[in-house]
């Protein structure tokens, strides 16, 4: 088991220490609402990325929910559903969401990314500067809608209020919170289009997203409030105002529009995607799932039978080629030629073998890692430039949202040729991000366009349209799953509340008959024949939700008693 050390970052219910300094928030020269909104907001932004990233280092929301989603599998707390209230991802995630108290090592004080907006949207609706409202605005809204989705009820309405004394925030209903959302994301919106404003200083390089476009900002609003409509669509009728949303036409039209966190590079600052970390950790435990693996192979007897997926070489890097031996002279657990993992659940005795320099790794996408070219050489900072975007809500998944629109009878069309579409994007989406934000110093080819992505979009058409209702879902659902690897949030939602992508689960005995699973038949080249069988367990049941950051609920008196991920439902859940 490896073991991760990091700072305690405080958060909103430990403030009473500090009750007379924040209270003075306005006479202190280093608070952000002192320091100018176009030095905030870039912080903030990527204080969002960080928060909701697969951060081996630092943790990050998809550092669990990778796992969760059976993208990803180690050996650490994620496994088998193991994540409680104190665990360091948990808490390094809340705190970059909700945290109240500055961070000291920062050359100006960071705060947690809704207190960084309630301060934006405070000092730039004083100023006139409603540009900058509106876009903190939208922020929040899908911040809070991120953290109800994944946490359930969450400090709201007393938030953010030291200066009014309230040191103890309550949390809101889940429900309520989401309500409220709509108008604030419509308020963002008013504030964009506000033409009598002043608007003395407007958003240029400072807005990493969008370059301080008030037209991009406006789609990327209203394709937030329709990702938000589709998840509550099984507890409410939202058939006007999705409706309402298409007819208007002013939605994420392209991937180039798509609402991203970009990163950078390792140049005068380590700008670099956090889930690069792995190419120059040194002790590597992320792995990517077998599970997520044998779906992109086309091994799956349920779904996407035979087709192997080409977006393989671009998510996933193997380290070793098919005939290489470990390279950390230890036996593997599952092995595929090059590829190289770790089950979910696993029990078995190779499980905690190092296999540092044998294991397989995101690649070029979506952690700005290496394309596999099968030159199988040892993982580097150097195998490539870490400058891959977190993806919060791209063209593809406003298309894969229609589809499942559509599918389920919110909406009428033809389910079939919006899947179509969100697969074509799908692939867009990978040369996209390559070409424009990682700029690999290796020649990568074009995904889109090739005889291989043509035969496989068709095979999943055709397997679409023999398919039942419920297995068109599955399907739309399962290529959303497929295309936002690395951007585990979202997916999470939807497992939980659609069913699908089907994951993998050590108690299902049709998926583990007898308590264990078996990898490929001649994928391990030292040992040929069939590799061990390796026993799995799971030992909590599927997590509806994340626990609440423990030392929150034991400093705020104002807080609920700890929930039982297993059993608590988001508002959103039938």
């Amino acid at each position: 088991m490896l073991h991760k050390i990091k700072l305690l970052i405080p958060i909103v219910g430990l403030l009473a220490v500090s009750c007379k300094k924040f209270l003075d928030i306005n006479t202190d020269p280093n608070n952000p609402t002192t320091i100018e909104v176009s030095k905030l907001l870039p912080t903030t932004q990527r204080t969002l990325g960080d928060a909701l990233s697969m951060d081996e280092q630092n943790g990050g929301l998809s550092e669990v929910l990778a796992v969760y989603t059976h993208q990803m599998s180690t050996r650490e707390n994620p496994d088998k559903y193991g994540i409680t209230g104190a665990d360091v991802n948990l808490q390094t995630a809340w705190s970059k969401l909700f945290s109240s108290t500055a961070n000291p090592g920062t050359t100006f004080p960071v705060y947690g990314v809704l207190q960084n907006l309630e301060d934006i949207i405070t000092k730039s609706t004083e100023a006139g500067n409603l540009v900058y409202a509106g876009i903190a605005k939208i922020l929040k809204a899908y911040t809070y809608s991120v953290a109800v989705d994944v946490f359930g009820d969450v400090p709201y309405s007393e938030a953010n209020k030291l200066k009014q004394g309230i040191l103890h925030p309550k949390f809101d209903d889940d429900a309520s919170i989401y309500e409220s959302l709509f108008p604030l994301i419509n308020e963002g919106i008013a504030d964009l289009t506000n033409t009598s404003a002043p608007n003395n200083q407007e958003p240029g390089a400072d807005d990493l997203m969008y370059g301080g476009d008030v037209d991009l900002w406006i789609k990327a609003a209203n394709t937030i409030k329709l990702k938000l409509y589709t998840q509550i669509r099984k507890v409410k009728n939202v058939s006007a105002e999705v409706n309402a949303l298409l007819s208007g036409g002013k939605l994420i039209s392209n991937t180039s529009e798509s609402f991203l966190v970009p990163y950078g590079p390792n140049g005068a600052t380590d700008d670099r995607n956090p889930g690069f970390y792995d190419y120059f950790a040194t002790q590597r435990s992320n792995h990517v799932s077998p599970w997520f693996y044998e779906i992109l192979k086309g091994y799956n007897p349920n779904i996407f039978k035979n087709n192997p997926d080409p977006r393989l070489k671009y998510y996933i890097y193997n380290q070793v080629n098919a005939t290489q031996p470990s390279r950390d002279g230890n036996q593997t657990e599952y092995r595929d030629g090059p590829f190289v993992s770790i089950y979910f659940g696993s029990v078995g005795p190779d499980r905690d073998r190092t296999q540092q320099n044998t294991i397989s790794l995101f690649g070029i996408y979506p952690v700005g890692g290496k394309y596999d070219d099968g030159s199988a050489t040892i993982a580097s900072a150097s195998s490539g430039t870490g400058a891959a975007p977190y993806r919060l809500l791209t063209y593809a998944d406003r298309l894969y949202l229609e589809a499942e629109l559509i599918n389920t009878g919110v909406i009428t069309g033809d389910a079939k040729a919006k899947l179509a579409a969100a697969m074509d994007e799908s692939f867009k989406q990978v040369d996209y991000v390559i070409t424009n934000f990682v700029n690999p110093s290796q020649n990568v080819p074009a995904l889109f366009g090739t005889a291989a992505v043509a035969t496989y979009t068709d095979k999943v058409l055709v397997e679409y349209d023999a398919a039942s209702t419920a297995k068109k879902l599955e399907i739309i659902m399962t290529q959303k799953w497929l295309s936002s690897v690395g951007s585990a949030v979202d997916q999470y939602t939807d497992i939980r509340r659609t069913g699908y992508p089907v994951v993998f689960d050590p108690s299902n005995p049709a998926m583990a008959p007898g308590g264990r699973v078996q990898p490929p038949i001649n994928g391990d080249p030292v040992n040929p024949g069939n590799q061990k069988s390796v026993p799995v367990q799971q030992s909590r049941t599927f997590a509806l939700a994340l626990p609440w950051f423990q030392t929150e609920l034991e400093s705020n008196p104002n807080a609920p008693a700890q929930k039982n991920p297993s059993t608590y439902k988001i508002f959103w859940m039938p």
